[in-house]
């Protein structure tokens, strides 16, 4: 394949083991879905190069005193940030090149990583969570927070800044060293992520390991190995599973955040301006390649009439364009594969419902290589069908009619997701009544996607568990310690 025009030093994809730098292992290419052209080579990590990290992560957690510091943590983390801060457009264009994102939903992952830092920072001093009693004469009781060792954290390709410094923020707080596996897809992004940790002179070598990988033998190494203590996955409910039960040999901490199948539930009395722009946003964002994709709109039957012409309009005049064109409302799938999977679930979808949108594969001069998807609208009457309960990863939504409240919480948790939903309604009670009873651990009244690092974030059901973001996330790399002290008696 032709190689795209980019800067010599950004077009290697290279290993970080203890401070040091890898470019051993199979060379692979990484695409830019945009062009079709190759951005560069990386080495793709092995289970020998996974061993020789976790080797170094355990050494570091169980030889240093970088677990016993928090004050030497928290500016860790602060200076990671500044690292961070000062490359935000850089990391932000390769990214966008690497996995098709729109540039400024680049620039947002990046600049938004750092404050989720600067939060994490602070959660090492303020966050200790112990507490002491004398429970009767002479007899004390303490708990301590202690960091729970070494991490293997698995980040996905189609937000791998965000997504992986979201774990390792609160894992350095708490103390940890870690393994980060990282995406092929994202390689030359993942290097540039890992020159940032290697930059960070307050983060000691070792304690932060950076793999990219194209096949599948890290991931496994991690979960399998004894000396990982916990797994933080965010990613596929399919491949959830999977590490949950490889993970049970070693009774391995697990944190995953999985699939989703999120519904906007729009009720007559919805102000329909609101409720067009999420549900233009909801489709388009990321490229429909994200876990909180609005993926079905449940509108009540009193407005579905007025409603349903005016998304129909919306969505088929979304362009899908290069990546870093800015008049592009949404860029590339991941690859081409991807695009032939979801065109292929909206043609079997034609089987059994309605097609109010349908968009396709497009590939002409100015989108070359068969990763760009127009978005499809589908209305459909059934909840028992591929796409209401299976998760598209693509630009695709359903158009569903519900009667009343008690119909649209059944319709909203008819899947086996529980990741997020969102209610557009003027009427605030009604509001709470409905996101009460869904089960979801995102819910949104009146609007959607929206996010901060101060609060939880976390599934249910089928969308994993463990909680991400806010005072919940150091916690989830910590363990609980209770000291028991009795006092001599007088005299003795």
């Amino acid at each position: 394949m032709t190689t795209e025009s980019i800067p010599t030093s950004l077009a290697a994809g290279r290993n970080l083991i203890a401070g040091e730098w890898s470019d051993s292992g199979r060379q692979l290419e990484t695409i830019n879905p945009s062009t079709g052209l190759v951005l560069g080579a990386y080495a793709s990590a092995d289970e020998g190069a996974a061993l020789d990290a976790i080797a170094v992560a355990r050494n570091m957690f169980d030889n240093t005193d970088w677990s016993r510091d928090p004050r030497r943590r928290s500016r860790a983390v602060n200076e990671l940030a500044d690292r961070l801060a000062e490359r935000v457009e850089e990391v932000a264009l390769m990214l966008s090149r690497e996995n098709g994102k729109r540039l400024p939903e680049t620039v947002w992952e990046v600049s938004t990583t750092v404050d989720w830092l600067r939060y994490a920072a602070a959660s090492a001093l303020v966050l200790d969570g112990g507490r002491s009693s004398e429970v009767s004469p002479g007899v004390y009781f303490q708990t301590g927070r202690e960091a729970m060792g070494v991490i293997g954290i698995i980040t996905p390709w189609n937000s791998p800044v965000i997504l992986s410094m979201r774990s390792i923020g609160p894992a350095l707080a708490a103390g940890c060293t870690m393994v980060v596996k990282m995406p092929g897809q994202t390689a030359l992004t993942n290097t540039l992520v890992a020159e940032i940790i290697a930059s960070t002179d307050s983060i000691p070598a070792g304690v932060v390991n950076i793999l990219t990988e194209g096949a599948n033998e890290v991931a496994p190494a991690l979960v399998n190995s004894p000396d990982v203590d916990m797994i933080s996955y965010t990613g596929s409910t399919h491949v959830g599973r999977a590490i949950a039960a490889a993970g049970a040999s070693t009774l391995k901490r697990l944190s995953l955040e999985l699939g989703g199948k999120t519904p906007l539930v729009i009720f007559d009395d919805a102000d329909l301006d609101v409720v067009m722009q999420n549900v233009v946003a909801a489709i388009s964002l990321m490229n429909g390649q994200f876990c909180l994709t609005g993926s079905r709109l449940l509108v009540q039957r009193g407005v579905a009439d007025r409603l349903r012409p005016m998304i129909v309009e919306a969505i088929a005049s979304l362009r899908s364009g290069p990546s870093e064109d800015l008049t592009s409302d949404l860029g590339p799938l991941i690859d081409a594969a991807s695009a032939a999977r979801v065109d292929k679930i909206v043609a079997d979808a034609e089987q059994y419902a309605t097609v109010l949108v349908r968009g396709g594969l497009i590939e002409d001069d100015e989108r070359p290589g068969g990763a760009f998807y127009q978005p499809s609208l589908i209305e459909v009457d059934r909840l028992d069908v591929p796409i209401v309960q299976d998760e598209l990863f693509g630009p695709v939504q359903t158009f569903e009619v519900f009667d009343d409240e008690a119909d649209a919480v059944r319709m909203a948790n008819g899947t086996s997701f529980g990741l997020g939903a969102a209610v557009f309604t003027t009427d605030e009670w009604k509001a709470r009544r409905v996101t009460r009873n869904m089960r979801a651990g995102f819910v949104w009244t009146n609007c959607w996607g929206v996010i901060h690092e101060a609060f939880e974030e976390g599934g249910l059901k089928q969308s994993g568990y463990g909680l991400l973001c806010g005072p919940s996330a150091i916690a989830e790399f910590q363990d609980v310690k209770l000291y028991a002290q009795v006092a001599p008696s007088a005299g003795s």
